[in-house]
């Protein structure tokens, strides 16, 4: 399996790994499943995090192979949230909302104890992290994020592009230059998905307690 960790070629002097090619474009199809609101989300994430995990690990990016530790789990949590069989539309996909403000409280208020909580731990052990805010900013931010996709929420993603607007240059400044690129096109899926799941919000849910999703 070195072979993952190795160039697989050169885009304006930046080296590009298999496994961090190959792991985003994995993660690329995953954000199209969640936008779709489909089930295979969880499972495609799930592969995806494990390739990612690989990568930064390597790296010696703590904070960033945690991200994909808490992108497996929560993946296993979003296949049994999604696949529970009730929450969805007539159209048979997970039916999204609008969190409360209690609930958006609580998403802020876990994800800057967390960020906090998660630097000094990393501060305290230089050898977890190289980039101990950033790094702990993206781990706590990811689960946030996912969590609030696990539970339907819109506000999932607004959090990815909280989370991205650091993870880039984290990356481009760490040799993953494959993950830097591919945000761009991240950003655009996650303006898209957003436009989508905020529109179906508006509609109020039917929901059906059979079918599988899409």
């Amino acid at each position: 399996m070195n072979w993952l960790n190795s160039e697989a070629f050169t885009v304006l002097d930046q080296h590009i790994k298999w496994s961090d090619m190959i792991g985003n474009v994995i993660g690329l199809i995953a954000l199209t499943f969640g936008w779709r609101r489909s089930l295979w989300s969880w499972p495609t994430q799930f592969l995806s995090g494990l390739i990612l995990f690989a990568a930064f690990a390597s790296a010696h990016l703590s904070g960033s192979a945690g991200k994909q530790i808490v992108v497996m789990v929560v993946a296993v949590f979003g296949w049994w949230q999604w696949n529970r069989g009730g929450g969805r539309s007539a159209d048979g996909h997970i039916a999204v909302r609008f969190a409360t403000w209690r609930e958006r409280a609580a998403l802020v208020a876990v994800a800057a104890v967390g960020t906090v909580a998660v630097a000094l731990l990393f501060k305290a052990y230089p050898s977890l992290s190289w980039d101990p805010w950033p790094d702990a900013y993206i781990f706590v931010g990811t689960v946030v994020a996912m969590y609030a996709q696990a539970r339907g929420m819109v506000e999932f993603w607004f959090a990815w592009l909280l989370v991205d607007a650091v993870g880039v240059p984290l990356n481009f400044a760490n040799g993953f230059a494959f993950s830097g690129f591919v945000y761009v096109i991240y950003g655009a899926l996650v303006l898209w998905g957003m436009r989508d799941w905020w529109l179906r919000s508006r509609t109020a849910p039917q929901p059906v307690m059979e079918g599988a999703p899409a």
